[in-house]
């Protein structure tokens, strides 16, 4: 089963993974597009789920992680990255980024779509 990996926008348009991923060295890059690529064929084998969230670790250097989390069985939003010795910070903004996404997702199914009103009840 393939998966759709998308990256976390945060209000203002911009991503958290992509200001992670852009600081990157071209060797590091490569393995994590890689692993990106790995998700998108539906291989988590190296994912460990925890907190909401999922780190999946790359046997890299100092050992790199990307954090993601998983909306429905089939999206995967990418909420960042770092490695082994800034883990617990990047957890921990991880989780907030996936709380956040959740709650902006929540209110945006409550309002009503654009464009569309209500029928009228006929009296």
């Amino acid at each position: 089963m393939s998966n759709d990996v998308r990256e976390l926008l945060l209000e203002d348009g911009s991503s958290p993974y992509a200001a992670w991923f852009n600081n990157l060295s071209p060797d590091v890059a490569a393995k994590v597009v890689t692993a990106k690529l790995r998700m998108q064929q539906g291989n988590l084998s190296s994912v460990e789920w925890f907190r909401g969230i999922g780190e999946y670790k790359i046997d890299y250097g100092p050992g790199w992680r990307i954090y993601l989390a998983r909306d429905g069985l089939q999206i995967i939003i990418l909420l960042g990255g770092g490695s082994k010795d800034r883990q617990q910070r990047d957890i921990d903004r991880a989780v907030d980024l996936w709380e956040r996404y959740k709650r902006l997702k929540a209110i945006k199914a409550k309002q009503p779509k654009a464009g569309l009103s209500k029928p009228r009840r006929k009296e």
